[in-house]
């Protein structure tokens, strides 16, 4: 019987060969449970259940369950077999424990080119609803919208517009993605705009006639800090965590030269690459991104409640 350690250098080995924008590594969280299982016609498959709670209140809770059940899998040379003999043994895992209430969900982060595991995924009742994409570094030629729009960034005084477009960000998200529009979504989105505009997290504002129509919340991640921890290559990378445009000007121009403005920003910054998260039932995230150069490398697997995985 292959060892974790085996199992996860096989993995890691096929995962290179997918898809070279993949960490080399990424450690599993300290804590959890051991889940082993054992492969019909041979090989076994092992995984890491860790436990994470979201209450009211915080920041987390806008975009995930109350309480989270994450798997991380080894599976080493057979991604489809080995992930279904792993969740029919999480399902058995998962009966055994103290009923988890509605407010709770199951997830996998698995990495979008292998495709091999998708079945075993969906046939056990999970949905892709959200993946990490990536852009590399690289600087945007456009062409400025004409009449009155004007980029700029956006400062302490902005606090209300971008509190203001980041919660219509969020109750269009929270249609078609994990999002979550909880009663103290204002109170939270203002705390965090905050401490954004009191950073040196940029923060770009689209206005119009002198009116903020849009914004992009953006921030900088470097991983070098967290070796193995990460699920990005090494190095400085952008991070893109809100763009909302007004409804009336969806599809004009105006995100897409707000975003211009931000990726320029980035490579003149030495930034290896930008990411974000974006719902792919979201069926303007799921066009827009893509057309701006961001392409999945990790996808959020989910299950909620936590009580229907098959």
């Amino acid at each position: 019987m292959a060892t974790a350690q085996e199992l996860m250098r096989a993995q890691f080995a096929r995962f290179a060969a997918l898809d070279p924008q993949l960490p080399d590594v990424h450690q599993l969280p300290a804590g959890g449970e051991a889940i082993v299982a054992r492969i019909p016609g041979g090989g076994t498959a092992a995984g890491l259940v860790a436990r994470n709670s979201n209450p009211a209140g915080s920041a987390q809770s806008l975009w995930q369950a109350g309480e989270v059940f994450e798997l991380f899998p080894i599976v080493g040379e057979q991604p489809r077999a080995g992930m279904d003999a792993l969740l029919h043994a999480w399902r058995e895992w998962l009966a055994k424990q103290a009923s988890p209430g509605p407010n709770s969900a199951c997830t996998v982060v698995w990495p979008s080119r292998d495709v091999e595991a998708t079945r075993a995924l969906l046939d056990h009742g999970f949905l892709p609803l959200a993946c990490l994409s990536v852009r590399p570094t690289a600087p945007v030629a456009y062409t400025k919208l004409s009449g009155t729009v004007n980029i700029r960034r956006a400062g302490p005084a902005d606090l209300d517009a971008v509190v203001e477009l980041t919660l219509n960000e969020l109750e269009y998200a929270a249609m078609v993605g994990t999002s979550t529009y909880r009663p103290d979504a204002p109170q939270l989105k203002r705390t965090a705009a905050h401490v954004r505009l009191h950073s040196s997290d940029p923060v770009w504002l689209a206005e119009q006639d002198g009116t903020p129509v849009a914004v992009a919340e953006c921030g900088w991640v470097d991983t070098a800090k967290s070796p193995g921890g990460s699920r990005l290559r090494s190095g400085t990378w952008a991070y893109v965590n809100c763009v909302s445009v007004q409804e009336k000007l969806r599809g004009t121009g105006v995100g897409q030269q707000l975003m211009a403005t931000a990726h320029n920003e980035f490579a003149r910054a030495g930034a290896v690459g930008s990411f974000l998260y974006y719902n792919p039932p979201n069926p303007l995230s799921s066009v827009f991104w893509p057309r701006q150069g961001y392409r999945p490398l990790w996808t959020m697997w989910e299950v909620r409640p936590a009580t229907a995985l098959r």
